[in-house]
């Protein structure tokens, strides 16, 4: 009999559209058709301009996140390459996202406050039959998508998609939203779309072994180099057992950043999962997918930020996932994209969409929608909400990037959830502007003074001490800082300790600690177990 052979534990199944690392502005095909032009095409014919300015930026950490390649060579030649493919794979794409701003000047111009249905007549045509012309009350023109059809349409590509495979050692990455996955002899590519069952096979074996030729027969042709390079990624070693969590208590665990893990012997909610799952030796102690159990009854999905939904930990996730939830959107706004069409088309077919203040219960637990405010720069954005998990009568309170910026929600929320036990807030509160993440999106100049003014920020002290008067928690822990070395290529955050966000966390941590509350900022892992009430 062929012998047994694992997924070997620090191999990366790396999601990419067109060689870009995949996240979620990169499937919608609205977000998706802005991004290509005013993201990528922008950054290689820069960098084609003077691949040195890049080299020079990425050795500056103040420019730590900016529009810069990140490689160890020239690498022109291979960036010329993915440019005319990006023309000749994407040109639906690019058509796309001339239409949308074509539109978006026309309505401009034309849309003065009169009815809008006489302007049908100017939408590009490529754009007919997908779009609603609307105002809003105060008489500002925009328009919506019928999403669902654009998923259907030409628009939506899933030649684009791939993986690649390879082997890491450690957390050093480029940033992943302005470098993209050139050929390397140590990578393997392959063209297979992210709803492909194999993604689902070949992630089971990082625990459950099968004949190697069973694995291989799930893909086309490989020449010999690349027959190779796919092999050397199993090793007949077994991997860590799992143990399953069997005890009486609540069991919470920090595996990094926003990611949380919450079980009983009976349940499983995993939080923003963002996970290290390489099987090498890091510089900060951290859980991985092993730690992780066989089934996972439930992922919460705070919001719609590349490092809170990373493709990256998901894809290899889905086969385990019972249920993901995700904030209900779907307005067909451009900067606000259905979540659950999203997750539908790369393969998750359970997606539940939760609303402020509803409610999902089994056994002993309810999930409940909060109010997510703020750290999206005043954009129209549904996709984003809180969570208030209660089991057995012990609540914990997810507040994510939420930025507290009118207390008296909270004091009315807090009259129809009651207190919490734990609070998890994040105090990135500084953040980056509107155009770091959204640039793409906007068509209408926007001046400096209201970029800067306009932040991807979460609470800082005075907004995050509001949540502790007001819910009067035992225990609140700062979370989701970007901090973890691995999560520096999706986060491109570096702090010191005189940066504003350990600064402002410290504070509310010490102030919590004088009112006998206990507080931390959670770094790498944790471990806690929690007494039920009833």
């Amino acid at each position: 009999m062929e012998s047994l052979v694992f997924l070997k534990p620090n191999v990366v199944i790396e999601p990419l559209i067109e060689r870009w690392y995949a996240w979620s502005h990169l499937i919608s095909p609205g977000t998706a058709a802005m991004n290509v032009v005013k993201r990528h095409v922008e950054i290689m014919n820069s960098y084609l301009e003077s691949p040195e300015l890049h080299d020079e930026a990425i050795k500056n950490p103040k420019m730590l996140g900016g529009p810069f390649m990140d490689y160890k060579e020239n690498r022109s030649e291979d960036i010329k390459k993915l440019l005319e493919s990006t023309f000749l794979n994407q040109k639906e794409l690019l058509t796309l996202s001339f239409a949308i701003r074509k539109l978006v000047l026309m309505l401009n111009k034309e849309a003065k406050g009169q009815s809008l249905e006489s302007l049908y007549e100017n939408v590009p045509e490529i754009l007919k039959g997908y779009v609603e012309l609307i105002y809003d009350l105060n008489g500002n023109p925009s328009f919506r998508f019928f999403e669902h059809l654009l998923y259907k349409s030409k628009f939506y590509n899933k030649n684009t998609q791939s993986i690649a495979l390879w082997v890491t050692n450690n957390d050093s990455r480029p940033f992943c939203l302005s470098t993209p996955r050139l050929e390397e002899d140590d990578v393997l590519h392959l063209n297979i779309p992210f709803d492909n069952e194999f993604i689902d096979e070949l992630s089971k074996m990082k625990r459950t072994p099968r004949p190697y030729n069973e694995i291989r027969k799930m893909l086309g042709d490989l020449n010999e180099v690349e027959e190779s390079l796919f092999k050397s990624f199993f090793t007949e070693v077994p991997s860590v057992p799992y143990a399953k969590y069997e005890g009486n208590n609540i069991r919470m665990r920090y595996f990094g950043h926003a990611c949380i893990l919450i079980e009983t012997k009976d349940i499983s909610i995993l939080v923003d999962p963002l996970i290290s799952y390489y099987g090498y030796q890091s510089s900060v102690e951290h859980f991985s997918d092993y730690e992780l159990p066989e089934v996972i009854d439930y992922v919460l999905i705070t919001h719609n930020h590349q490092d809170h939904i990373l493709l990256e930990t998901l894809l290899p996730l889905r086969h385990k996932v019972k249920n993901i939830i995700v904030p209900r959107s779907g307005g067909g706004h451009l900067q606000d994209p259905c979540l659950k069409l999203m997750f539908n088309n790369i393969g998750f077919n359970n997606v539940i969409e939760i609303e402020e203040f509803s409610t999902i219960s089994f056994s002993d637990c309810s999930i409940t929608g909060v109010p997510f405010t703020g750290e999206h720069s005043d954009l129209d954005i549904k996709a984003k909400i809180c969570y208030h998990v209660d089991i057995a009568d012990f609540s914990l309170l997810f507040v994510a990037d939420s930025r507290i910026l009118e207390k008296k929600l909270y004091e009315h929320t807090q009259k129809l959830i009651g207190n919490v036990d734990v609070v998890f807030l994040g105090m990135e509160c500084d953040g980056a502007p509107l155009t770091w993440l959204y640039g793409p999106l906007v068509v209408n100049e926007l001046s400096k003074e209201h970029d800067q003014s306009r932040r991807l920020a979460g609470s800082d002290f005075n907004r995050g001490i509001n949540l502790v008067n007001i819910f009067n928690p035992s225990e609140i822990y700062v979370y989701a800082m970007g901090q973890e070395p691995w999560c520096e290529f999706i986060s491109s955050i570096k702090y010191t300790d005189e940066s504003n966000p350990i600064v402002q966390s410290n504070h509310l941590i010490n102030e919590c600690i004088s009112r006998g509350i206990i507080a931390e900022r959670l770094f790498g892992e944790k471990e806690i177990l929690y007494n039920k009430k009833k």
